[in-house]
């Protein structure tokens, strides 16, 4: 029997058992991806996989559709660029069953909330919010996103200014019993993100094309 089928039959008896830690878990998704996650990525990656080993060992977490819509869209827009790009399928696979959650079933709850929630307003999908959401949901920057993903995608808020955008997810969140500067907090560090690695993307295109007019001089 291979060092590798050792290890992963010794992680899923672990897992059957008991508590995955952090280490175990980074233990398990370096086997399950075997590729150098780019430097530009590898925070992005470590910080998701910390997030999910930590909820999954939380006993009033439960991985509702806020949390799927959360975690499947922040993680293609965080690692839009990501090359090669048919790893990310087999990095985000690792990334769940590293921490105990099953990717296909995330999957299919994200896809079928967005469409749900779809070309509605935002007086809509409060209402939906309302509906489909438990009497008190479980506080998270991942479910956070996922309600923030909703509602952005609202056909009234496209129109208005950041100010006014600001206040209206605000008085949702209020309306979910969730922290609204939680909330407002975990969105700003979203899309500052988003803002750096798109800095961080130019600048390394640029380099590449300084580099490639030295080449073509010499």
């Amino acid at each position: 029997m291979s060092q590798h089928t050792l290890t992963l039959l010794r992680f899923t008896y672990k897992k059957l058992n008991e508590k995955l830690t952090v280490s175990d878990s980074k233990k398990l998704f370096h086997e399950q991806f075997p590729y150098v996650v780019p430097g530009l990525y590898k925070r992005i990656v470590d910080e998701i996989l910390v997030e999910l080993n930590l909820l999954n060992h939380q006993n009033e977490f439960k991985q509702d559709y806020l949390f799927c819509v959360g975690l499947t869209e922040t993680f293609k827009e965080l690692l839009k660029g990501y090359t090669p790009e048919k790893h990310l399928d087999l990095l985000f696979d690792s990334l769940c069953s590293s921490t105990n959650f099953k990717t296909e079933k995330i999957k299919e709850i994200s896809q079928k909330s967005l469409n749900e929630f779809k070309d509605k307003s935002s007086k809509d999908i409060l209402k939906l919010l309302k509906e489909k959401s438990e009497a008190k949901l479980y506080p998270s920057r991942i479910l956070n996103l996922g309600i923030y993903i909703l509602i952005s995608k609202s056909k009234d808020l496209q129109g208005k200014n950041e100010s006014e955008k600001t206040k209206l997810i605000s008085n949702i969140f209020k309306t979910l019993n969730l922290s609204s500067n939680k909330a407002e907090k975990d969105i700003g560090i979203y899309k500052n993100s988003i803002s750096k690695l798109e800095q961080a993307k130019e600048l390394i295109e640029e380099l590449r094309n300084k580099d490639k007019k030295k080449d073509q001089k010499i």
